[in-house]
Formats: structure tokens, sequence, C-alpha cells
């Protein structure tokens, strides 16, 4: 079990966006940790398309998640953060040190991630893009991949391991999905779907629920 943190007061600052599936890796994360009482979370807006002075002050790439620590650094991306994170406390690790547990680890998240980046560039083409400007091809790429990594969990996923960085990265990322609406990955996927209930619903998923839409 995680060492808990109810005694300690923040002294982490994450700046955080209620609609990002990479923002809400991190604060899963730490929650599953027993780091939720360490971090002082500000929520934010950012857009590819709108410059938000204060996150472009911390990341020059302008984006969430970013975690200030005490010393002052500011850490980004996501998966910085969370190995950061893994290392504050004394519970197991939810990336583990050795292999072969490291390397399944890994994959799966280097899979979510993945499977996000391909949602984000789907959902431009089909969604956030001018009509006249999007590229049909490009979306039915992307769908593929997401269809194709759906496929593949479903072989593959194994409700009785450990939770780990992938798992989380796994999780927000078919919740952020299903938010936007962006591909169906439930619909004859028995196995990814009951797994996908069972996980949204621990108190880390439920404490973090996506909400808000992006402003231009």
């Amino acid at each position: 079990m995680p060492q808990k943190s109810d005694d300690l007061k923040p002294d982490h600052r994450l700046l955080y966006q209620t609609h990002s599936p990479f923002a809400r890796k991190v604060l899963v994360f730490a929650l599953e940790c027993g780091l939720g009482n360490r971090i002082e979370v500000v929520h934010v807006e950012t857009s590819p398309t709108l410059r938000n002075e204060a996150i472009f002050a911390a990341n020059p790439l302008g984006k969430v998640p970013v975690l200030s620590v005490p010393d002052g650094m500011t850490l980004f991306d996501s998966m910085v953060i969370c190995d950061y994170l893994d290392r504050l406390h004394t519970g197991r690790k939810l990336i583990p040190h050795k292999a072969p547990k490291r390397w399944h680890a890994l994959r799966l998240h280097a899979l979510a991630q993945g499977m996000c980046d391909a949602g984000v560039l789907y959902r431009w083409e089909t969604n956030r893009r001018p009509e006249d400007l999007r590229y049909p091809p490009l979306a039915d790429g992307q769908k593929t991949k997401l269809i194709e990594t759906f496929d593949h969990l479903e072989s593959v996923l194994d409700p009785k391991t450990p939770i780990t960085i992938g798992h989380i990265a796994l999780a927000t990322g078919l919740d952020w999905i299903a938010f936007r609406d962006l591909v169906d990955f439930k619909t004859g996927r028995p196995r990814l779907s009951q797994w996908y209930e069972d996980f949204c619903a621990r108190e880390s998923m439920v404490k973090t629920r996506f909400s808000g839409q992006t402003h231009d």
C-alpha cells in the first residue's frame, strides 16, 4: 500500500487542466502513491492556439502538466513528473525498477501515450480543425491506430496484474477517449471494457473526473 500523506502540507504545485489525459495521469499517479496532500493543484487553461503566459513561464513548450518542486525547479512532461513522484513515497513503486516488470510497465505506458497522441490528432481532424481544412485520410489513419490498440489490449490485459504507470496511463487515456466520444472501445471487447470500468471505480479516478472544454 502507498504511504499516506494526510499529515503533510502541500510542498509541490501542479499546473493542471481538467480535460487533459496527460495531466490527469499525473494526479491519479500521485493519489495512488498517497501523495495527494503534498500537491497543490492549480487549474489552468491551455490551447495550441491560445498562449498562456503562466504556462510558458514554467514550461517553454506551453503545455501541462507542470510540477513545481520545493527547490523551485519545474518538471515536465507527465512521465518525468511520475518518475519523480515515484521516488517520494515508500510504498510499492508504480514504475518497477527491475526487468521484466519494468519493460512491461513502460511498454504499456508507451502504448497508452501513443493512443492519446493518436486521439488528439483524430480529434483535430474530425472536430477541432475548421471543416474545410480537415484531411480525412489522416483522420482515418489515426482511427486505425486506435482500433488496433483497442484490439491488442483486449487480448493482453490481465486484471490480476498489480497496477503500474502503464495501467494509470491507459485508464486515463481510455476515459479521455470516452469523455471526448472519439472512438468506441467497449463494443465487442468485454475484457477491455470490464478492466476500464473496474479501474474507473478506483478512488483516484473518481476524484479526478474529466470536465470542461478547450478554450481557443
